[in-house]
């Protein structure tokens, strides 16, 4: 669409002007509407958010019943999930202890809370934070709609090293020159964001079904059907309340876990000191190594067990946008982590003197006084852990919408004060459904009379760990990326890392793989359905944005459609939607063959998703001009980050119009400042005689301000009367089909899966709540 030629080297011939016109000051701007741009060089560091130490505080209490309800939660089931077949040796206990120790001290404390947590994108986190971050230093983008306006933005920046390393710049170029790269870490991607929800899916199964399961220590008039029944209910009172918002849901969420904490860290400390303190002894990891030559395989199999006692962590890294980094860091330390080693600490203890109860560890380790309130706070904690992850799958969604990897659904703001708060009904009764299927499902299979009910419970469900460690293991290979590309860390550091943390969480998840058979197949079931739909989507998403940029109306085309004297011109503003960012969208010219006639004002508007967490409302909106300029077109991109809300606290169209009219006095000064830096040039090297000409032609142009003035008022007077004669959003829906000629997988791929998605998933309009009265959809079909 630009006007200007295309520059050979976007790099060194983009326009750049700050200067100083009649008191007015003018900001820099990069024409590239129509091109790839490169990077602007320079790099400015984001500043962190200066908060108090009472604010840091407050967040570190609120985290602690949003972040930690899966972690803290795993003392229910995790000594019974890891000995499936009772206690053969009394060291075998403290060889688990040891492991557990070990895997919490390694995992969440040093990887999570003091690695992990630094990769946070201006403060967001999760696997989209990751990939984003590579994504802005990297050009790794499968569709190619970065421009350089774009790094303007101020989150936009990376903070980085002063020295080049030859080995970032080695990995940099083989991700850029690679499109097996590029195609592998939006894969990884996307099935790091499918495992997250697998998860959200089991979570709430085994946390419900293992809390409730401890009604049976205390009376056997309880049933299995009666455990199972009593679980779906909870489940299915879980999801329906969900449309309240996570800030109504989970206000209390915090006491409950804090009290949760108090009491599982207070009864551990009783039962270390009663039973056995010499269970102290398993920070020696001598034990661990004996714990393996005494069982071999059966203690490999057994780590799918241990392994449930990190379920939860990668919300430490999700979540740290709704928080602060500081504010996890100090309620990881100061409750959780001692929390849970006095509570694992303590089972063992008991174990050590109780080896035939290890089906039903956490609640026969309860000291009969504190039993039925325990139960309840059990049943409380198990409820906040199922809402954390499902608060977490609605953002995940959130995110992966605005990135083009999922189908459009209907996204809920259930808060004015939190932006990030958000409910997705499709997606809430889909995981309920699932949730409920997997309750029931897993039961049924259990053999009715088993000897030990709580190993059915907790080794049926113990797949969960499958989802747990594949995120984990994501996370360390993108965390390695931005140690050599971005930190540009020293190598010993990071072949550190990939050797202890590394062979770890691989060692754990051979162990998880292995039970498969025994219910491993469920998250990746749901990993692989999530997958399926997530690339069906993102793959003709793509394939429509390269049809629109082959097959765009060319600057000449337009110039003579709005030159054409058959075209009337109607009173008003229409607004033009698409999603190509270079150029005019070939459905436009589909547009004026049908419909011969032109508002007197037309924005041609593309929302665009940066690879950023949020982008600043005063930075969202990026206009252009298209010539010729008495026609009033223009080109509109609005940006936002992964993370935005597409909620506006003002109507769409007001904002658009009023930064418009911003742009349209911005560019009018713009003009004359051009004007002004070509004459001082022209006068560039001439002697004190000469300068005298260019103080009397820049006399000149002062004298043609009333000039500009007027020029600014009879644009605004334009834009004013089109907005009050009424404005009309034109939505291209593009129906698309395989091309001719194509195979049976296009076919099956384009006609049959993302047009079923599209017919039964929300339409473009519902992404600004366009009114219908005042909607006119433009259909094309695109042969892909």
């Amino acid at each position: 669409m630009s006007d200007d030629v295309a520059p050979k080297n976007p790099e060194q011939s983009m326009e750049e002007v700050s200067t100083e016109l009649n008191g007015k000051k003018l900001l820099k701007r990069y024409d590239s509407l129509d091109i790839e741009s490169s990077t602007v060089p320079g790099h400015h560091g984001h500043g962190s958010k200066a908060v108090g130490l009472s604010v840091i505080l407050h967040l570190a209490f609120q985290s602690i019943g949003i972040v930690y309800g899966d972690i803290g939660t795993s003392p229910l089931y995790v000594y019974a999930s890891t000995f499936t077949n009772g206690i053969k040796h009394n060291d075998d206990i403290l060889g688990v202890l040891s492991l557990i120790f070990y895997t919490l001290t390694l995992i969440p404390l040093v990887k999570y809370v003091f690695i992990v947590l630094r990769a946070n994108d201006n403060g967001e986190g999760g696997t989209f934070a990751l990939y984003s971050l590579i994504c802005r230093y990297a050009k790794i983008g499968l569709i190619p709609n970065q421009q350089a306006e774009d790094q303007e933005v101020s989150n936009f920046k990376l903070e980085l090293a002063g020295s080049r390393q030859r080995l970032a710049t080695k990995v940099k170029s083989k991700l850029e020159n690679s499109q097996f790269a590029k195609f592998f870490l939006l894969f990884a991607t996307m099935l790091g964001t499918a495992m997250v929800i697998g998860d959200g899916v089991l979570t709430p199964c085994i946390s419900v079904l293992s809390a409730v399961g401890g009604i049976r220590g205390a009376t056997s008039a309880m049933t299995e059907d009666m455990i199972v029944w009593i679980s779906v209910a909870i489940l299915i009172f879980l999801f329906m309340v969900q449309r309240l918002g996570t800030d109504k849901v989970g206000y209390s969420f915090a006491p409950i876990i804090c009290i949760w904490f108090a009491l599982i860290g207070g009864i551990g400390l009783y039962n270390f000191i009663k039973f056995d303190p010499s269970v102290i002894k398993a920070i020696n990891p001598s034990y661990i190594v004996q714990y393996f030559q005494r069982n071999g395989k059966e203690a490999w199999v057994s780590l799918g067990g241990i392994v449930l006692a990190i379920t939860g962590t990668e919300a430490l890294f999700a979540d740290v946008g709704h928080f602060t980094v500081r504010s996890i860091q100090i309620s990881m330390c100061s409750v959780t982590y001692p929390a849970l080693i006095l509570a694992y600490t303590g089972q063992a203890a008991f174990l050590r003197k109780h080896n035939d109860l290890v089906s039903d560890t956490f609640f026969k380790s309860i000291p009969d006084p504190l039993y039925w309130p325990m139960f309840v706070v059990a049943i409380l904690a198990s409820v906040v852990a199922s809402q954390a992850m499902i608060s977490g799958t609605f953002s995940i969604v959130q995110q992966s919408l605005s990135l083009g990897c999922f189908p459009r659904v209907k996204i809920v703001h259930t808060s004015a004060k939190y932006e990030g708060q958000v409910y997705i009904p499709e997606v809430n009764y889909l995981l309920m459904l699932a949730c409920v299927g997997v309750t029931l499902g897993f039961r049924s299979t259990a053999k009715i009379g088993h000897a030990y009910e709580r190993k059915i419970y907790s080794y049926s469900f113990s797949p969960p760990g499958i989802a747990v460690v594949f995120v984990m293991a994501l996370t360390s290979a993108f965390l390695v990326l931005i140690m050599i590309m971005i930190w540009k860390s020293h190598i010993l550091l990071i072949v550190s890392y990939v050797l202890v943390i590394g062979t770890v969480e691989l060692l754990y998840l051979s162990s998880v793989l292995y039970k498969f058979d025994q219910g491993g197949y469920l998250p990746l079931a749901f990993a692989a359905v999530l997958m399926a739909i997530m690339y069906i989507w993102n793959d003709v998403h793509r394939r429509k944005y390269f049809y629109e940029l082959d097959h765009k109306v060319a600057p000449e085309k337009l110039k003579e459609i709005a030159a054409d004297a058959k075209f009337c011109r109607l009173p008003g503003l229409a607004l033009f939607y698409s999603e190509l960012v270079q150029g005019i969208p070939p459905i436009f010219k589909h547009y004026v063959v049908n419909v011969p006639a032109l508002h007197s004002v037309l924005v041609f508007v593309t929302i665009k998703s940066l690879p950023i967490g949020k982008v600043p409302a005063e930075e969202r909106f990026l206009f252009r001009r298209v010539k010729p300029k008495d026609q009033n077109v223009f080109r509109c991109v609005v940006r936002y980050g992964y993370t935005d809300t597409r909620y506006e606290p003002e109507p769409f169209e007001k904002m658009l119009v009023e930064k418009l009219k911003e742009f349209v006095i911005d560019d009018i000064w713009f003009s004359q400042s051009k004007v002004i830096n070509s004459t001082v040039e022209a006068h560039n090297g001439h002697d004190e005689f000469d300068a005298g000409l260019v103080n009397e032609d820049t006399d000149v142009n002062h004298a043609d301000e009333g000039k500009l003035q007027e020029e600014v008022e009879r644009e605004v007077e334009a834009l004013d009367e089109a907005w009050r004669n009424g404005v009309v959003h034109l939505i291209g829906e593009n129906e698309v089909v395989a091309g001719k000629g194509a195979g049976i997988g296009k076919r099956l791929l384009i006609n049959y899966g993302y047009n079923f998605l599209k017919r039964n998933l929300r339409q473009t309009e519902n992404v600004f709540d366009i009114p219908h009265k005042r909607m006119l959809k433009v259909g094309m079909t695109y042969e892909l």
